[in-house]
């Protein structure tokens, strides 16, 4: 097939099916006594499969599996793949016990008692299972606001503050789009006190970890057909 005619079916650039080439993401291409490439069905499948697993699945790990299904190492490939699935799991998990805390927290004055209640960076790190690094560098970004202890200067954390870096990872590991960075611009921006426009914000992550659930069935779909076309899998 001619990489015009591919690039036009997937809509994607020659250019796009050539970084592919040239990467490593696909088996290697034949040339034609002019010089052309001579892509075949089997091209096809790893492009299309390509196309379908980056959105939800990242390219990094994209790539890896291409290269995990070249090299015929089809258990590697599914675990890793699996891997990403039950991290999504986690992150749903989170948000949902991000948006159960933000239900059943207390308002008013009972808000502002547990406020005054502080966490050290620490404590926060090992509640959230984050490195204390990917906090302090969420501050200097300016994604969060930290106190600090009079006495010795180290960070300290209440409720609220605990609640946008909850919101934050569990956008962690989110592949790159739009969505994603709106949806941080808006935890970076919310009011820490506002108790309504964090549980918004959190419901809104959950419906985009919903979506992300969708984008990576699709992605395992077309793995499974590029299996299937390169005879690791039965019909």
């Amino acid at each position: 097939m001619r990489p015009i005619d591919i690039a036009r079916k997937l809509k994607l650039s020659t250019s796009a099916l050539r970084n592919y080439e040239a990467h490593g993401l696909v088996p290697p291409v034949e040339r034609s006594a002019s010089g052309y490439r001579k892509y075949t069905e089997e091209h096809v499948a790893y492009f299309t499969c390509i196309q379908a697993m980056s959105p939800g699945f990242g390219m990094d790990v994209t790539a890896q599996v291409m290269r995990l299904i070249q090299d015929r190492q089809l258990q590697a490939a599914l675990w890793l793949v699996n891997e990403v699935q039950a991290n999504l799991q986690r992150d749903k998990q989170l948000a949902e016990r991000n948006v159960a805390m933000l239900e059943d927290g207390p308002a008013g004055k009972g808000e502002e008692a547990e406020n005054n209640e502080w966490m050290t960076i620490g404590e926060v790190a090992a509640m959230t299972s984050l490195p204390s690094s990917t906090i302090r560098h969420w501050e200097k970004v300016g994604l969060i606001t930290t106190s600090r202890d009079e006495k010795n200067g180290y960070r300290l954390f209440n409720r609220s503050q605990i609640r946008k870096i909850m919101l934050l990872r569990t956008l962690r590991p989110a592949v790159y789009s739009l969505s994603v960075v709106e949806l941080k611009e808006a935890i970076a921006n919310m009011n820490e006190e506002d108790v309504k426009e964090a549980r918004n914000i959190a419901l809104e992550t959950l419906r985009y970890l919903d979506q992300m659930n969708l984008v990576q069935m699709r992605g395992v779909f077309y793995f499974y057909q590029l299996c299937k076309v390169v005879q690791l899998v039965e019909e």
